[in-house]
């Protein structure tokens, strides 16, 4: 049994709500930051302890509360009860290998999508799951390592050009969420690129490596698939059921990320297809190159068939054979064999074999 098997099973018979942390540990210690802004104020900090974050959810400014590290059960339970949030939402926090969702409560709403980016040796799609909690004036983000791609973002806010700094929480999340989706398109033009390259090599030798390379491109897209497919179900419900926590004007935004989902998705397909075809065209290339090595032996064999054919009738040592007693039979019989072979050559490259 796999170890992460072994890790979602301790959760079989435990009752609902039941916290457990599912997945790898990615960082030493949770981190908790916290962006507090309205149009004329900002203020970013790191929080020393779970009880600090309690001013913030009754600040009349917009607060943004990022968890960095989900390991720590007890924490995440004490953000949990800051801000009263539900068992059963903290316990799909904890699980990281949980499906894109959103998730509709009485004062808030949850939703879980994937961080995506591409391994450091380029052989791999790596995920990150990021979960979102979304209130009236906060947005809490809990993700299972420090680091993401929010840097940017964050600076925008800082120095008051974003335009987010006169907007609610749910443009907040809007805008983190839209930051996301964008990143999608970085990861599947890499994968583009990769099959791309692939293209020209099966088009021009293909050999072992390039069938490596295929594999390895059909699993970095099932990733990405995988991560990005049940993202569009998730942002439609967000933007269709968003009640009185998303604003019409973020409404229309939501709509566009939606549009973006679906053009992810569809080039992720598209570069299925792809990697199909240069399936198709490897085994092709491959049988060609067979086809290639037979033709050879055969037309090998076809020429030394007669040959043999001679040298078998003068090895059958009777006596009755004339040509034997020849003084220059052993040069007509080689003489033939020369004729033979020329002949043979120049009726292959007459029928175009050659």
């Amino acid at each position: 049994m796999k170890k992460s098997d072994d890790v979602i099973s301790k959760k079989a018979g435990l009752p609902p709500g039941a916290l457990v942390h599912v997945g790898k540990r990615k960082t030493e210690h949770v981190k908790i930051t916290v962006i507090d802004y309205d149009r004329d104020h900002f203020e970013q900090r790191e929080l020393a302890s779970v009880e600090e974050c309690k001013p913030y959810s009754e600040s009349a400014s917009v607060s943004w509360i990022n968890v960095d590290g989900l390991h720590d059960i007890p924490t995440i339970e004490a953000i949990g009860n800051q801000f009263s949030l539900h068992p059963l939402l903290l316990e799909d926090v904890l699980n990281t290998r949980h499906r894109p969702k959103t998730e509709e409560f009485e004062e808030y709403m949850f939703v879980v999508l994937k961080m995506l980016g591409v391994s450091e040796d380029r052989a791999t799609v790596v995920s990150e799951q990021v979960s979102f909690v979304l209130g009236p004036k906060f947005l809490i983000s809990f993700q299972e390592e420090e680091g993401d791609i929010f840097d940017d973002f964050r600076k925008r806010l800082s120095s008051g050009q974003a335009q987010a700094r006169g907007l609610g929480s749910d443009y907040l999340l809007y805008r983190l969420i839209d930051t996301v989706v964008d990143n999608y398109f970085v990861v599947v033009e890499h994968i583009s690129d990769d099959v791309l390259q692939l293209e020209e090599v099966v088009l021009d030798n293909p050999d072992q490596h390039v069938l490596q390379g295929i594999q390895l491109a059909k699993k970095k897209l099932i990733q990405a698939r995988k991560s990005i497919g049940p993202l569009r179900e998730a942002i439609s419900i967000l933007e269709k059921d968003g009640g009185k926590l998303i604003a019409k004007k973020t409404t229309r935004h939501l709509r566009d990320v939606y549009e973006h989902v679906i053009q992810v998705n569809e080039n992720i397909e598209n570069q299925r297809d792809m990697v199909s075809t240069l399936m198709d065209l490897y085994m092709s290339g491959m049988s060609n190159k067979m086809n290639q090595v037979m033709k050879v032996l055969t037309i090998i064999s076809t020429i030394f068939i007669p040959m043999t054919f001679i040298a078998g009738i003068y090895g059958m040592n009777f006596e009755n054979m004339p040509e034997l007693h020849w003084q220059n039979g052993y040069f007509y019989s080689l003489a033939a064999m020369l004729v033979i072979l020329i002949g043979m050559l120049f009726y292959f490259k007459h029928k175009d074999w050659l």
